[in-house]
């Protein structure tokens, strides 16, 4: 899909699988045009996307996993890096739509299989929970630690968060690194309080603050001021997704993060933290399987 051409290359030379790219433009009123001129009878069909900014992408999304299929595809895959959507799993107010399970309902009707990278499971389990496809997670965490061990002088990996503590310790743990979590206090969508114990503890150490998102930056902006304020100003700040929405780097400049590092499960200038590797034999595993009795075409579409 448009965006994601470096990493279909990049799953195609570890897979060995062909890559077709997809004609796409846009009608003048707006709407979608989308042609695969390779034939794809019997073939097994993965749509590689990057799905930031998702409203978008959608549309094009679902027409490419329908158009694959009605050109004789039989088996249709979804490779998506980051999997948006996840946020909203709770009505917090009434009357709130739980967008979380509406998407997944979206792919689960245009896909055989999924493959991700640390998808923002709070209150869910697992994705089964709502998605009705094959799935496989992916974890950055290998990816992020080699990173941390060659970029990163005597680091201590902090989380700024409770929910960011299954990173922290999937990054930390398994490569003896030393880590920490803080405690948050959220008042809004960028309004966020920070705080943490036994930071003097840490003086020498490079923190590395990490978490699954940067959107606003808030959290990690507020993280990082805590810790210069304990005295430890190295900060460096990687996350698995940087979607970095508006004035979000510009907070945490302010912050006095000058060395912020994400994967490329999106295009952005920070990242550098390549998950082809790691995604590519998931691919392998889902696309190569022989088609299910029941495909996806005969789901309703919604």
């Amino acid at each position: 899909m448009p965006g994601a051409d470096d990493l279909a290359d990049a799953l195609a030379v570890l897979t060995g699988f062909g890559v077709v790219r997809p004609e796409f433009r846009r009608f003048p009123d707006g709407e979608s045009y989308l042609r695969i001129e390779a034939g794809l009878a019997d073939a097994a069909a993965v749509v590689v996307a990057r799905l930031d900014a998702p409203d978008e992408k959608i549309p094009a999304l679902l027409f490419a996993a329908d158009l694959a299929r009605d050109l004789g595809a039989g088996r249709v895959g979804l490779v998506c890096p980051y999997l948006p959507y996840m946020r909203q799993d709770k009505r917090f107010q009434p009357g709130e739509a739980l967008t979380s399970a509406t998407f997944a309902r979206w792919l689960s009707q245009h896909f055989d299989w999924l493959a991700t990278v640390d998808p923002h499971l709070h209150r869910y389990a697992s994705l089964e929970e709502i998605y009705a496809l094959e799935s496989e997670v992916v974890a950055s965490a290998p990816a992020i630690a080699r990173w941390i061990f060659a970029h990163v002088d005597a680091p201590v990996v902090i989380g700024p968060d409770a929910e960011s503590e299954q990173w922290v310790r999937a990054v930390a743990e398994p490569h003896g690194l030393d880590w920490r979590v803080m405690t948050k206090r959220r008042f809004g969508d960028r309004a966020v309080e920070v705080s943490g114990d036994g930071l003097d503890e840490l003086e020498g150490r490079t923190p590395v603050l990490i978490d699954d998102i940067a959107s606003s930056g808030a959290t990690l902006a507020e993280a990082a001021t805590v810790l210069k304020d304990a005295g430890l100003d190295r900060v460096v700040c990687v996350v698995v997704h940087g979607l970095f929405g508006e004035g979000a780097r510009q907070r945490l400049a302010a912050a006095g993060i000058k060395r912020i590092a994400c994967t490329d499960s999106v295009t952005v200038p920070e990242a550098r933290i390549e998950l082809a590797p790691l995604l590519a034999p998931a691919v392998a595993r889902l696309a190569i399987k022989d088609k299910p009795e029941s495909s996806t075409s005969d789901k309703p579409v919604p």
